[in-house]
This record gives structure tokens, sequence and C-alpha cells, in this order.
């Protein structure tokens, strides 16, 4: 009387290839994403990571070069982890290796 009769469903019938096409078809724009990611920043970094580690490597007294933070300088004494840079006639300054930015060409800075 109060209490309606429970109308029974059908469940959908099962399919047993058509879940797995949709379900690689949805995760098909979060693998191409990452694809354009790798190829587009991760990738390009590491190279500038391999080429800034093999300029460093290859430093050599009397190299001319810019520090991370704008001193020029010619190198004058050389180690494992530190240069001493000569800023000045008679100027030498420690500075680590890894804060090297770039090697200028000989004769750039003009003392």
């Amino acid at each position: 009387m109060f209490i309606s009769s429970a109308i029974a469903q059908t469940a959908p019938a099962a399919t047993t290839g058509g879940d797995m096409t949709s379900s690689l078809m949805s995760m098909l724009p979060l693998l191409l994403m990452f694809a354009v990611l790798y190829f587009v920043m991760i990738r390009p970094q590491m190279k500038r990571q391999k080429e800034q580690k093999a300029m460093i490597d290859a430093l050599a007294k009397g190299d001319e070069i810019v520090t991370v933070g704008g001193v020029l300088g010619k190198i004058a004494q050389i180690g494992d982890t530190q240069i001493g840079l000569e800023v000045a006639n008679g100027v030498v300054i420690q500075i680590q290796r890894v804060s090297v930015a770039q090697v200028l060409p000989k004769g750039a800075i003009k003392s």
C-alpha cells in the first residue's frame, strides 16, 4: 500500500575489450603531455647540465671566465673544488668551480 514495489534493473552487458580501449584512450592525453614535457623541458635541461659540467672540467690556468655573480677574471690557480681568480693585478679571490658561468675567449678582458 504505502510501500512501492522495487523494480529490478538489469545490469549492463559485460564487454570484454571495450573497457580496455576506453581506459587507454582516457590515458592517452596524459601520456602525450608527459612526452611533450620531456622533450620540451627535461631533455634540454639535462643537455645544458652536461655542457656545464664539461666546461667546468675543462677549465685551465689562464682561462678568462665570468662567474655566476658577474665577476670577470683570469684563472690564476686551480684546484679540485676551488679556483683562484685574478680580478686585478695582484688581487686573487677564491671561488668555487661550480660558480663559473662562462669561459670567455682569450683577450676578452682588458686589464
